[in-house]
C-alpha cells in the first residue's frame, strides 16, 4: 500500500495539536485568575466548589479539543468527518442504552455538585439513612452514619433527601411550672434565663426568645423557650438553656413538676 502526503498534510496536525495546547493554556490562565481575583471573598464551603467545578471545566474543555483536533486531522488526510460523526452518534445512541443508568448517575452527579444541594462534611438524611456525607463523585455519594456505617448510594437516586447542614436550625425548650406559681413570677424567671445567656450560648445565630403559657398540660403550666443556632448545633444549645432554667428555677423557688408515685399500705 503507498501512501502519498503532501508536506501541509503532514504538518497541519501538529499545527492543530500546538493551537490546542496555546487555547487550553489560556483558558487554564484565565480560570485561574478568575478564581484568584475572588478567592477573599469565598468561605470554605464556596472554595471547594469552586475547586471541584473548575476542575471539572477544564477535563471537559480537555477531552473537548482532543477530540477537535482528532476529528481535523483526519479531515485533514481526507477522512469523511460527516459519514464519521454519523456513526459515532449511533455508537453513541446504542451505549446510551446500554448505560443510562450511568449517565442518570453522571448528569445527575454534575447537578448535585453545580447547584450545591450538599457537600463533603454535610449531614443529610436519604431514605431514613442520616450520616455526614464523606465523597461526592459523579455516579455516587458515600454518607457516614455516628455508628460508622457508609452507605454508598448512586447519584439518580438522592432527589429526595434532608440537608440538616445548610440552614439555620432552633434550640427548643419546653419547661413546665407548677399551677401554683404565679406566671408573672414565672415569665420574670424566664427573662433572668434570657439575660444569663443572650450571647453566650456558642453556634447562636440570634437572641433567645421565650413564649409564655403555651399550654396547660396534665401537671404544670407550659412554656417555650428557643435560640436560633448554627446547623445541626442545637443540641448543645439545649442542653446550656435547661441547665440554666433549673438553676433560675431552684433560686426563685418556682416549682417544675414531675411524676410522682404515689404508695398506700394497710
Amino acid at each position: 500500500m503507498e501512501f502519498n502526503f503532501t508536506f501541509r498534510q503532514l504538518i497541519n496536525p501538529l499545527i492543530y495539536i500546538v493551537v490546542a495546547f496555546i487555547i487550553y493554556f489560556i483558558l487554564d490562565r484565565i480560570v485561574n485568575l478568575f478564581f484568584e481575583r475572588h478567592k477573599e471573598r469565598l468561605i470554605a464551603r464556596q472554595m471547594q466548589r469552586i475547586i471541584t467545578l473548575k476542575a471539572m471545566t477544564m477535563s471537559i474543555i480537555k477531552y473537548i479539543m482532543v477530540i477537535g483536533v482528532l476529528l481535523a486531522t483526519l479531515s485533514n488526510f481526507g477522512v469523511d468527518i460527516s459519514s464519521l460523526l454519523a456513526g459515532i452518534g449511533i455508537a453513541g445512541a446504542v451505549l446510551g442504552l446500554a448505560f443510562q443508568d450511568l449517565a442518570k448517575d453522571v448528569i445527575a452527579g454534575f447537578s448535585i455538585i453545580t447547584e450545591a444541594q450538599y457537600e463533603v462534611g454535610d449531614l443529610i438524611e436519604v431514605n431514613g439513612f442520616k450520616g455526614r456525607v464523606v465523597s461526592v463523585g459523579l455516579k455516587t455519594t458515600r454518607i457516614k452514619n455516628y455508628r460508622g456505617k457508609v452507605k454508598i448510594i448512586s447519584n439518580r437516586n438522592m432527589d429526595e433527601l434532608v440537608n440538616y447542614s445548610k440552614y439555620d436550625t432552633v434550640a427548643e425548650v419546653e419547661v413546665q411550672a407548677s399551677y401554683e406559681d404565679d406566671p408573672d413570677k414565672v415569665e420574670k424567671a424566664l427573662e433572668k434565663v434570657k439575660q444569663n445567656l443572650d450571647g453566650k450560648i456558642e453556634n447562636a445565630t440570634g437572641e433567645i426568645r421565650f413564649f409564655p403559657v403555651t399550654g396547660l398540660n396534665d401537671s404544670g403550666i407550659a412554656y417555650k423557650i428557643q435560640c436560633p443556632c448554627k446547623p445541626y448545633k442545637h443540641f448543645k444549645a439545649q442542653r446550656a438553656i435547661r441547665r440554666e432554667i433549673y438553676k433560675v428555677f431552684k433560686t426563685d423557688k418556682i416549682k417544675i413538676p414531675y411524676n410522682q408515685l404515689e404508695i398506700h399500705s394497710k
